[in-house]
C-alpha cells in the first residue's frame, strides 16, 4: 500500500508543533516570578507592652507672683508677726486682719502647707520653730487654718527688735521687690526693708 509522502511530512508538521507548544508553556509554568505568591511573614507577632511610666501628679494650681508688699497686704486675709511654734503659730502682733477676722494678739494659729501638685513645692522653704517672722496669709475656706501667701512670697524673717527690726524676704527669687512699687532692679534679689515699713503699708491697706 503506498504512503502519501506529502500527508506524511504534514502529519510530522502537526505533532512537531504540538510538542514544541507543550515544552513552552512547561517552561512558562517553572519560571513563574515566586515574588508574585504571598510569601510566609517571619516576623513574630507583637503585643503591646504595658506603660512603665508612672505619670507625675496632676498640677493643682499655679502659683501667683507678688511684686510689691502692697500687694501682698490687699491679697492676705492676715498679716501678723510672730513666732513659729512647735505645733502652730503665736501672734504677737496683728498688722492686719480681713473683715470678720477673730485672730488678735495672743493668739495662736494652725498653719498648713501647699497642696502637692502645686509647681515649685519642692523649692519652697519650711517655717521652723523658733523663726520669728511676718506672715502674709490666706485663710482655708474649709478649715480654720492658714497658709502664707504663694508659699515663700508670704514669709519675712525678722531679727532685731521695736520698728527698726530688719525685716528680709524669706526668698531671694519667690519675693517681692519694692515696697508699693516694683523695682526692677532689685527683682531676683529679694527685698529688706524694716518692721516698721511693713506696718505702715499695711496699714494703708482699706
Amino acid at each position: 500500500m503506498a504512503v502519501d509522502s506529502r500527508r506524511t511530512r504534514a502529519l510530522w508538521a502537526t505533532a512537531t508543533a504540538v510538542l514544541a507548544a507543550a515544552a513552552l508553556s512547561a517552561c512558562g509554568s517553572g519560571g513563574a516570578d515566586p515574588a508574585a505568591a504571598p510569601a510566609p511573614s517571619s516576623a513574630a507577632p507583637t503585643s503591646t507592652a504595658p506603660p512603665t511610666d508612672v505619670a507625675p501628679p496632676p498640677i493643682k494650681g499655679k502659683l501667683r507672683g507678688y511684686g510689691t508688699v502692697r500687694q501682698l497686704s490687699e491679697t492676705a486675709d492676715l498679716v501678723v508677726r510672730g513666732e513659729v511654734e512647735a505645733v502652730g503659730f503665736r501672734v504677737d502682733e496683728v498688722l492686719r486682719a480681713a473683715t470678720g477676722s477673730t485672730v488678735r494678739a495672743g493668739a495662736r494659729i494652725t498653719l498648713t502647707a501647699l497642696p502637692a501638685g502645686v509647681p515649685d513645692m519642692a523649692h519652697m522653704s519650711k517655717l521652723e520653730a523658733g523663726q520669728v517672722v511676718v506672715l502674709y496669709l490666706a485663710r482655708d475656706a474649709a478649715a480654720p487654718t492658714f497658709r502664707t501667701l504663694s508659699g515663700d512670697f508670704g514669709v519675712f524673717d525678722l531679727s532685731g527688735s521695736g520698728a527698726e527690726a530688719v525685716a528680709t524676704t524669706r526668698s531671694q527669687t519667690m519675693a517681692v521687690s519694692g515696697l508699693n512699687a516694683e523695682d526692677p532692679a532689685a527683682s531676683g534679689h529679694g527685698l529688706r526693708t524694716t518692721l516698721g515699713q511693713l506696718r505702715t503699708v499695711a496699714a494703708q491697706v482699706k
